[in-house]
């Protein structure tokens, strides 16, 4: 596959992936799943790799979620919603190797479901995490609500999609959805020590251990799969649709008027 959203490079035995929208604020259109989906795979199943890097372009944004302008009912790619979110959550939790998330910027929406997801991650102090999903129209009815309450605890995991307040690293390191913050200008080189961490430890040990730490919330998936068929009919709806209409025109969304 030719990439075009994102850059695959090696350093040191490790796969660095990285959304290349820094104009989109790494937001992910159909093709850029496709592509992450690819990448992971290819890294994931290649013996000389030894740990994935999921990161972002520039300095502004690890990733937010989904491209709002590939979105008016539905995504402009394949799968359920347009966007194939089921296979690409899936492939980060079944590759044999850890996968790391280098968060330097905003980490929001499906941005920060990909931080949940991910074996680590490791954050910059400018770094920031959030859910949007409600006040967009939008929600995520598989790992990103149900797995984010196993990783922060039910209540917090509540907070963060009723609300939708964000959080800076420093926070999100406390209620334990980062592993480690560090100075901005230090993270690529903490998120390698990770990486050559990793690369001293065995390869089928990590493999057995990351399929174990899944198994018991292998059934989220089965539940994402069937949500996301509940999600197409909402997004067919007015009240979804404001969401994208009032991000677009810059103004608070009336959802209510529109909810039945």
């Amino acid at each position: 596959m030719n990439y075009e959203d994102i850059l695959y490079e090696v350093r040191n035995g490790a796969a660095w992936i990285i959304i290349n929208r820094p104009d989109k604020m790494n937001a992910f259109r159909g093709r850029t799943c496709d592509e992450l989906i690819h990448a992971i795979s290819r890294a994931g199943y290649d013996r000389e790799i030894g740990a994935i890097v999921l990161a972002g372009a520039g300095d502004r944004a690890f990733c937010t979620g989904g491209d709002q302008s590939s979105h008016e009912g539905q995504y402009d790619g394949r799968g359920t919603i347009g966007l194939p979110m089921e296979e690409l959550h899936n492939i980060i939790r079944d590759v044999p190797k850890p996968v790391i998330a280098r968060v330097q910027g905003y980490a929001i929406g499906g941005g920060n479901v990909l931080c949940t997801i991910c074996d680590f991650t490791i954050a910059s102090e400018k770094a920031v995490f959030g859910q949007v999903g409600p006040k967009m129209g939008s929600v995520d009815p598989g790992f990103g609500t149900a797995f984010l309450a196993r990783v922060v605890g039910e209540k917090k995991a509540r907070e963060m999609w009723y609300m939708c307040r964000r959080y800076p690293a420093a926070e999100a390191l406390a209620m334990g959805l980062v592993n480690a913050v560090v100075p901005h200008d230090q993270l690529d080189a903490e998120v390698q020590k990770w990486c050559d961490e990793i690369m001293e430890k065995s390869p089928t040990a990590l493999a057995i251990a990351k399929r174990s730490f899944n198994m018991d919330t292998a059934h989220q998936a089965g539940i994402a799969g069937m949500g996301l068929y509940a999600l197409k009919l909402y997004y067919d709806t007015d009240e979804s649709r404001e969401g994208v209409k009032s991000f677009q025109e810059k103004r608070k969304p009336e959802f209510r008027k529109y909810a039945k």
